[in-house]
């Protein structure tokens, strides 16, 4: 038979708004990944837009459906675990028992083999941003810092987010790569300030890599979702972490400029779905030098 990548994805669902989980769903759909999505919320909106409806996946719920695509052999052809939003620490232990198991797969199941020799386990640590700060419980945010990171191969901050987990002051261009270094894996920074413009920094032992794109009037909500999973997509295709960086930025982009275009108050990740695999434009990086 003929292997198709799978991905498991762990955060939120939310009915109405193309964010979390769903956005990572779709976005990695549009690129042939075949998705797991184990909600950690049940939303009907966005919080952004007021009281979002719904509330926490339980933790016997959110433990019995990954008993039941463990009982399906599917954990053995997992390509890749991407987390997101979780609601509880117990969440967070249960996927980081659930990232081990993945690891130890036979990469095989039922005569199927797995995509990629290895899974790749993806790291969004959604805990916060500027100038809010944590929007979740600290216990989380710590769960997620001594639990999950540890466990990446890729970890996808923003710039808060960088700070917080790092403690490191982050002042300028430099101090993000050394932040981004001390993590002592691949990171995707998002968010950065740079001369007027956003930024999205890749930095790993051997190289970094920095795309600027121009501020665009208003951006829907689950920017970061979209950028994680396209750049997650990218790299699954094989792309290298420049070439990744640079159509993940523009697909993002795109879609914030095609919800602009529209009026769209949500991201058109079905209407504007061309633009994930044909941005509308072309995002070229600069090499960062670092110590």
């Amino acid at each position: 038979m003929i292997s198709m990548p799978m991905a498991l994805i762990l955060s939120s669902h939310v009915a109405a708004s193309p964010v979390g989980g769903g956005a990572s769903q779709r976005v990695l759909n549009a690129a042939k990944i075949d998705t797991m999505l184990v909600p950690t919320v049940l939303y009907g909106r966005h919080p952004g837009w007021g009281a979002p409806g719904g509330g926490e996946v339980e933790q016997d719920q959110f433990e019995g459906v990954l008993s039941g695509i463990a009982d399906q052999g599917l954990l053995d052809i997992t390509d890749i675990v991407l987390t997101g939003y979780f609601a509880d620490v117990g969440q967070v232990f249960d996927t980081a028992a659930v990232i081990d198991v993945v690891r130890k797969g036979r990469r095989v199941n039922k005569g199927v083999k797995a995509f990629a020799p290895t899974p790749a386990i993806i790291v969004d640590p959604i805990m916060g941003d500027a100038p809010g700060g944590l929007y979740v419980a600290p216990a989380i945010a710590a769960a997620i810092k001594d639990q999950l990171i540890s466990r990446a191969d890729l970890v996808t901050p923003n710039l808060f987010e960088l700070g917080h987990i790092t403690g490191r002051p982050l002042t300028d261009l430099a101090s993000i790569v050394r932040a981004a270094r001390a993590m002592e894996r691949p990171v995707l920074v998002s968010s950065l300030p740079r001369h007027g413009q956003i930024g999205v920094l890749y930095v790993d032992s051997a190289e970094a890599w920095l795309v600027t794109h121009d501020r665009l009037p208003k951006a829907p909500n689950g920017t970061g979702d979209v950028l994680t999973a396209a750049f997650t997509s990218r790299m699954m295709a094989g792309d290298s972490a420049r070439q990744a960086l640079e159509h993940a930025v523009a697909s993002t982009v795109s879609l914030v400029m095609r919800a602009n275009e529209w009026g769209a108050p949500e991201l058109p990740l079905v209407a504007a779905t061309d633009v994930l695999s044909a941005p509308l434009l072309t995002l070229q990086a600069e090499a960062v030098q670092f110590a």
